[in-house]
């Protein structure tokens, strides 16, 4: 599996034409007092659109990416579709690196854990020891961003095992440890379940699976209970984006693909800080850390196949275990009090993951590695120091 190196260069007319597009926007209608209470907030994203018209600046963001170590290779789906990958693979100081698998999820990208390379793969930089040094590897997902598209959607047990070829095959790697968030987390626990003789442990800052509880399994507890509960409550106000992403992707995709206002609209609003802020309240973000994203999924044409995976994990079943299915390598995790869901029970937990290690945040919502990128690394730090050999 021959590795290509890599280096972004969007061309100018692509440029152009999404400043031209964005010159001529056409706003719909909001309710008085709306905040962001029915999504994106028309004020914010007059201002936005703006900035991202007259003064964002890709090529600066292009050129900070292109500082680190780009690749792409060639892995082969179970049927026979080969796709290219893309990755950056940074190498740590320190007398012997660990491996560290970082995944992305939905509508992030590889740009989420930008500010925390330099802290993983040479701490002793940034306050802290070189033995504590990672060679970090953060892939791309297929049909997002720059690695190449699928012809029909897969999901991220599929993903987990592209990322496995990645780390071993490709790389060389016998063994590694992986972290992971939104759909990073579902892939990082398949890796987990499927691939125990080489992973040293994961990290997950949201929960990727759902227990098995059928025949045989114990009831839930009263704190389970409640818990399941306050989460499809949740996820009853926040998740109608799952539910049009899971069944027909494409109808909402044609708007996203030929309008950089409403794709902007449709990512941002996952940013605003789901799903407890205020309605009044701005994203926790900078302009130019949420356009640098959301030009990413413009630029590369991206956002119709990055919302496949939604219909794929709804249709394949990947975020649920099976009977007798739990996930047995060492896994730690480090929550935020502010996702998609509420900090549950360690029982919860304990039905799908050997839990060695858990530190709930004081703040921070889902995007964890770019809102609390310190308090992220240093969790990822002190859960992996035992298993260094």
């Amino acid at each position: 599996m021959k590795i290509q190196p890599f280096s972004i260069a969007i061309p100018d007319a692509d440029l152009d034409d999404l400043r031209a597009r964005l010159a001529l926007p056409r706003w719909p209608d909001e309710p008085v007092e709306a905040g962001w209470l029915y999504g994106s907030n028309l004020a914010y994203m007059k201002k936005l659109v703006a900035y991202w018209q007259q003064e964002f600046d890709w090529r600066a963001v292009e050129a900070r990416l292109n500082r680190f170590d780009q690749f792409t290779a060639p892995i082969a789906a179970a049927d026979g579709e080969t796709f290219d990958i893309h990755f950056l693979h940074l190498k740590g100081s320190g007398p012997k690196p660990m491996p560290l698998l970082l995944s992305h999820g939905w509508p992030g990208s590889f740009l989420e854990f930008i500010d925390i390379l330099e802290p993983l793969t040479h701490p002793e930089r940034h306050g802290g020891e070189a033995i504590d040094s990672f060679d970090v590897v953060v892939p791309t997902l297929p049909g997002y961003g720059f690695s190449s598209k699928p012809k029909k959607p897969i999901g991220p047990r599929a993903i987990a095992g592209f990322w496995h070829t990645l780390m071993t095959d490709v790389l060389g790697y016998r063994r590694y440890a992986a972290q992971g968030g939104d759909w990073g987390s579902v892939v990082t626990s398949w890796l987990g379940l499927t691939e125990p003789q080489s992973l040293i442990a994961i990290h997950l800052n949201m929960i990727g699976f759902s227990p098995y509880r059928g025949a045989g399994t114990a009831p839930l507890s009263a704190a389970e209970k409640d818990w399941v509960g306050r989460v499809q409550a949740r996820l009853s106000r926040e998740g109608g984006y799952q539910a049009i992403q899971g069944t027909k992707p494409q109808t909402l995709n044609f708007g996203l693909t030929d309008s950089p206002v409403g794709l902007a609209a449709w990512i941002i609003e996952k940013f605003h800080g789901r799903p407890s802020a205020p309605a009044d309240q701005p994203p926790p973000f900078s302009m130019d850390q949420l356009l640098a994203n959301v030009s990413l999924y413009w630029l590369t044409n991206s956002i119709a196949t990055a919302n496949w995976i939604y219909h794929a994990v709804r249709h394949g079943g990947d975020v649920s275990l099976g009977e007798g299915q739990r996930v047995t390598v060492p896994t730690g995790f480090c929550l935020p009090p502010h996702d998609l869901f509420p900090l549950p029970p360690e029982g919860w937990l304990e039905r799908m993951y050997n839990v060695t290690h858990r530190h709930d945040l004081d703040q921070g919502g889902h995007f964890t590695a770019l809102e609390c990128g310190t308090e992220l690394v240093a969790d990822v730090r002190r859960f992996l120091r035992p298993y260094r050999s």
